[in-house]
Parts: C-alpha cells; sequence; structure tokens
C-alpha cells in the first residue's frame, strides 16, 4: 500500500480541477466578434493621406472642405506644417511636421531620390498614381485625395479612403 501525503492528494485535485476546467472551456464553442470593419470614410470635400510610416508613425487622413486652390493648400488647411528647401521653396517640400529632422536632412537643395515626400492623386476609393505635376500647382476637386507618402517615391501605404 502506497501512502499519499494530504499535500499531494490537494496538489493532485487542483490540478484534476484545472484540467477538467480546461476540458470544459475547450469543448465550449466561444463566439469571439469580428474585428469592426474600417468605418465608412466620408468627405465632402479633398481627403488627405499623410504617411508617416517611415517614421514610426501611422498614416493620417483629413478632409478639407475648404475647396483648396492647391495640394500645398489642402496640406495646410487640414493642419499640417510645411518646409521647403532653402533653394526652392515649397516646390520641394522637404518636411512635414518637421519629419524628417533638420540632422536627417539640412533641406537646402532637392531631397535625395531615395528618402523624400512624394506626391500622389486618387479618386475616391481607387488607385494611387504618382502625380504628373506638383503640388503648388495641382488643383485638387472635391471627392479626390491627395496623398503624401515618404521614401523612395512610394505610395501611401493605405488605400485610397
Amino acid at each position: 500500500m502506497r501512502v499519499v501525503s494530504t499535500r499531494t492528494r490537494r496538489g493532485r485535485r487542483r490540478l484534476a480541477g484545472l484540467v477538467a476546467g480546461t476540458s470544459l472551456v475547450a469543448g465550449l464553442a466561444v463566439a469571439v466578434p469580428a474585428a469592426p470593419a474600417e468605418a465608412a470614410w466620408a468627405c465632402s470635400g479633398v481627403t488627405v493621406v499623410v504617411d508617416f510610416t517611415a517614421f514610426g508613425g501611422g498614416v493620417q487622413k483629413k478632409c478639407d472642405t475648404a475647396h483648396p486652390t492647391t495640394g500645398l493648400k489642402a496640406l495646410q488647411d487640414v493642419g499640417y506644417t510645411l518646409t521647403g528647401t532653402q533653394r526652392y521653396g515649397l516646390a520641394f517640400v522637404c518636411r512635414i511636421n518637421n519629419k524628417p529632422s533638420k540632422a536627417q536632412d539640412p533641406c537646402v537643395v532637392t531631397p535625395p531620390a531615395n528618402a523624400y515626400w512624394s506626391y500622389w492623386k486618387a479618386p475616391h476609393k481607387g488607385a494611387w498614381s504618382y502625380s504628373s505635376q506638383g503640388a503648388g500647382s495641382s488643383v485638387p476637386t472635391p471627392g479626390t485625395v491627395e496623398g503624401w507618402a515618404f521614401g523612395a517615391g512610394t505610395a501611401p501605404s493605405i488605400k485610397a479612403p
């Protein structure tokens, strides 16, 4: 006959209870709600998308209902601070909200081809296309999307809202 201490018996009961509880939970079908779908984006003006992913930030989208006269104006209307180059001003957007930092690019002449703010356009929920015009001469129309992404000329990392 084997003698089992009280401590061991309690431990076995506790373990048996845990196993039974685990089996019970494993046997239940638990309904987990699906992730909510992205809310429908409604903008009666021009949607402005700025992709800060290269700086560890996310993608921001804002609505300009003021009917901007240029792509630069749309960016400024929704609250972004712009810095152009010393040589060409805002003909080359060097920084949006101080990204990249002054240490990363002093913004003297045009930014390098692998690290610049590229300018994109899209119809509502359409595909991005690299803008053939500069943001200072492009005239956005209500219902369109203006996109900005930092890097080597890649489009914003989200679909146009």
